[in-house]
């Protein structure tokens, strides 16, 4: 499985977007405003997909009790939890925002719990909030309800809460779990903590657990990483989420407490990633994309053999293309053709919803070429293939025409192996899925006219 060579790293150690979305977030304006996200909830309310399509729901909760030194997230650092209940009132306040525009009783067949660390709320807490969901949304028997898991914060007893509240599918925050590199990015957690938990949660029913795992960390080496995989694919979670740390000391304050000597070098992140492709194939997991693993009979494994995988704001999904509402401060959500963000301070947002207001304070209303080159895009991040037959019909466009330009800037990509172009459309290699999002990248108008790309993530 080891396609990634130092060779493949040299020619894609270049910065991109994960496309999560497309366009991607840092084109929100602040030109749009709650007043555009109202128009869209009111025209889904009144349109055909108000009866057809259910909704995606995600929660921000932003509070966690110690700061981890990688984080790139949003949130809030402390350790008084009577922080959680005002909060927890805002954000019924601006569900019920929502349902007076959308209307009660939306059915939703996917909801996710981020932060943050969600399981910094108390049971009761956790309680409170799914109750006041059901009171506002129809969440649909069978729906995936998923929660991020801070290993430190929970217990047994306490997955039992998640099982409960109806939660099927747990996230476990793990990154390594070698000591050294858990002291230098401030995230200490015993590596018999999770080993239990992961026993807990198996006795619980959960249909899916995943770990997230990150390599490039401080104090990461081959050979410290190599014992990292030996006991994930031990704990033998049924999904893998593996991200490449991206130092961007300059724009998430937490980095900068990371020495730079610390952290491997590009060679070592090669060999790391290459090293993960091998244990996590050799362990049985299926590489679903980008970041993904899981074993087969994992729902997004399936999916993917089924080429139904899609992508939204968290990632991977088997869940259809739906609008996705978003609450809490900072959360980014997706209506029709829109999207939009909540403001990033708690004092904004909290001021915003005093007011009456929905807290949208920026997103972006798509274009046509902007739907059109979303669908391209999402067709090769998701299923690594392109029809031209599927756009022209859908959109009403020359295929060829349209992306003439694009199609020859793909020559380049296919005499390197990482793409096959016909007449009929593209498809990427097996070489090529692990740098999908450079194949991705020639059809984002944004970024070719911009080729600022430091603000993401490198492809490898």
């Amino acid at each position: 499985m080891n396609a990634v060579t130092p060779d493949l790293l040299r020619r894609f150690d270049v910065s991109g977007p994960r496309y999560t979305s497309y366009p991607t977030a840092d084109r929100f304006v602040e030109a749009f405003t709650a007043d555009d996200y109202t128009q869209a909830l009111t025209q889904r309310r009144h349109g055909a997909a108000a009866m057809t399509q259910p909704l995606s729901l995600y929660v921000h909760v932003p509070f966690c009790e110690s700061l981890c030194y990688y984080c790139a997230c949003n949130k809030i650092i402390t350790k008084h939890h009577d922080r959680a209940a005002p909060y927890l009132r805002y954000l019924a306040r601006e569900a019920e925002l929502h349902t007076k525009h959308l209307g009660t009783g939306q059915t939703v067949t996917q909801l996710h719990l981020g932060g943050g660390s969600p399981t910094f709320l108390s049971d009761d807490e956790l309680r409170e909030l799914m109750a006041m969901l059901r009171r506002h949304f129809a969440l649909a028997p069978g729906g995936e309800f998923s929660i991020e898991v801070d290993p430190r914060t929970v217990d047994a007893k306490r997955l039992a809460v998640l099982a409960e509240l109806g939660f099927n599918r747990l996230s476990f925050g793990v990154q390594d779990f070698d000591p050294a590199v858990q002291k230098a990015v401030h995230r200490v957690q015993p590596v018999e903590q999770v080993f239990e938990l992961m026993e807990a949660a198996r006795q619980h029913g959960f249909d899916s657990v995943n770990v997230d795992l990150i390599y490039g960390l401080p104090q990461q080496t081959p050979e410290s990483f190599s014992r990292t995989l030996a006991q994930v694919c031990e704990l033998r979670p049924d999904r893998i989420a593996l991200y490449a740390y991206a130092h961007l000391p300059e724009r998430f304050k937490p980095q900068r407490r990371i020495a730079v000597a610390e952290l491997p070098g590009a060679g070592g992140k090669v060999s790391m990633l290459a090293s993960a492709l091998d244990a996590f194939s050799d362990a049985g997991y299926v590489y679903i994309g980008m970041d993904h693993f899981a074993l087969p009979g994992d729902a997004l494994a399936v999916a993917k053999r089924q080429g139904r995988l899609h992508r939204n704001f968290q990632g991977y999904s088997t869940q259809p293309d739906c609008d996705l509402i978003a609450l809490g401060v900072s959360a980014i959500g997706r209506v029709g053709a829109t999207y939009s963000q909540n403001a990033k301070t708690m004092g904004e947002y909290c001021d915003l919803l005093d007011q009456g207001r929905l807290p949208v304070v920026r997103g972006l209303a798509l274009t046509r070429d902007d739907l059109i080159r979303r669908a391209v895009i999402m067709a090769l991040m998701c299923q690594g293939q392109l029809l031209h037959e599927s756009i022209n019909l859908a959109w009403l466009i020359d295929f060829s025409s349209y992306f003439r330009a694009e199609l020859e800037a793909l020559k380049d990509l296919e005499e390197q192996g990482m793409v096959t172009v016909s007449d009929t459309g593209i498809q990427v290699t097996a070489t090529g899925w692990f740098v999908v999002r450079a194949v991705a990248m020639v059809f984002d108008r944004y970024l070719q006219a911009d080729r600022t790309r430091a603000r993401f993530s490198r492809i490898i």
